[in-house]
């Protein structure tokens, strides 16, 4: 199956450079850069239609980002692209020069990531775990948008994302986990923490 991304590209290496383009014969293009995570990586001798999910995966090693559909649409390689949410199926990684890309593993504590991923947990919204990262990173793109998201507004913003274990009901109740601990630390009546003394 041929992956369809936001903009037609080859099937594969093309056999010669379309008409007034300064792709090299091969197809391949010059080094670029991506930032992610925090860390600078320069791609080279990538291909012209390389996806930024095959170059994250294949050339940059990060893995927490997962390859399904390659088409957009079950959310499992979700990652933000100077802060917008993508699926990076869809993205030329080549457009994407001098980006900022945030996948799950850079979102650890960043916003409301770290209570995303204690709520996933807690709720048991996490099964085989495979489309668990692309959940993680689309809601806690959401929460830091709409903290007070409603449920309509929460089941439409995660369309996007498939998940066959969960039913979703548990991701959801993960997510309102989130929403009434960030509401209670906000009205100031969260629990004071526990008392340590020095050296304990």
């Amino acid at each position: 199956m041929t992956a369809r991304f936001a903009r037609e590209v080859p099937a594969g290496p093309p056999a010669g450079p379309p008409a007034g383009s300064s792709w090299p014969d091969d197809g391949v293009v010059a080094p670029y850069h991506l930032h992610v995570d925090g860390f600078l990586h320069t791609v080279a001798g990538a291909w012209i239609g390389d996806s930024l999910l095959t170059v994250l995966r294949d050339v940059i090693g990060v893995t927490s980002v997962k390859d399904a559909c390659e088409q957009g649409r079950c959310g499992a390689c979700s990652v933000l692209l100077d802060g917008r949410l993508v699926a990076s199926c869809t993205v030329l990684a080549a457009d994407a020069n001098d980006a900022q890309v945030s996948t799950v593993a850079g979102l650890r504590t960043a916003g409301p990531a770290r209570a995303v991923r204690a709520a996933f947990l807690e709720e048991g919204a996490v099964q085989c775990g495979f489309c668990t990262p692309g959940f993680v990173v689309a809601v806690t793109d959401l929460l830091t948008r709409r903290p007070d998201a409603d449920e309509e507004e929460i089941r439409e913003s995660l369309a996007g994302n498939i998940c066959r274990c969960t039913g979703y009901g548990r991701i959801l109740a993960a997510i309102r986990t989130v929403q009434a601990e960030r509401g209670t630390l906000l009205s100031g009546d969260a629990p004071a923490p526990p008392h340590r003394g020095v050296g304990r």
